[in-house]
């Protein structure tokens, strides 16, 4: 029963977290600082409950299934916002189940090592995330204009579109989201391990 609690918990959560961070992107200087965030908090969702999925059955192939289970969840949640009137244009989601492979992979291929499923599989999720979520990003139209098009009644004030401060970060959101990815997931990786152990 816990098991199953846990899954819908995460499931839930990692929902609610692309649906607030996707705000975020939309309603600031999307292309540069709010796309790191975008990035690390997925990352933070991703790594965290994979790894405990992982050690907690100790079955490669888990995090992969844990993935599919947020892709399918952010998918509701992209249908409902749909449904509620945005454009498909304005939700993107995330693309979790390719990171959540990477995880599986380093897990395996270190004959279930705990150890290097936090340092190695660590580091791959936080530096292909941002990729994955850039290139979901290039499919779509442009979200700063859509932002401009679909303006929610109650904006808050810290939430106004503002214009794109071209140059910020080296002009390169994705290597400034994998880098702070990449050492904050094997923190993250570590947490997932430790709720084993509770």
């Amino acid at each position: 029963c816990t098991h199953y609690l846990f899954i819908v918990v995460v499931a839930v959560n990692s929902t609610l977290l692309t649906i607030n961070s996707g705000d975020y992107i939309f309603y600031t200087d999307w292309a540069w600082t709010s796309f790191v965030v975008f990035s690390v908090a997925n990352t933070l969702m991703t790594v965290v409950g994979a790894v405990y999925y992982i050690t907690f059955t100790g079955v490669p192939g888990t995090g992969a299934y844990y993935g599919l289970i947020m892709q399918v969840y952010t998918w509701v949640a992209k249908v409902a916002w749909y449904a509620l009137g945005y454009p498909a244009d304005f939700i993107v989601h995330p693309m979790w189940i390719p990171s959540c492979m990477l995880l599986d992979l380093a897990y395996w291929a270190t004959k279930k090592n705990k150890h290097s499923l936090i340092f190695f599989g660590g580091v791959l999720v936080g530096m292909s995330m941002p990729l994955f979520n850039m290139v979901q990003l290039m499919l779509i139209a442009d979200p700063l204009e859509t932002a401009f098009k679909y303006p929610r009644p109650t904006l808050p004030p810290y939430m106004t579109p503002i214009e794109p401060q071209v140059g910020k970060f080296y002009n390169s959101p994705v290597a400034l989201g994998a880098g702070a990815g990449s050492v904050l997931s094997v923190t993250f990786a570590a947490l997932g391990c430790k709720l084993n152990t509770w």
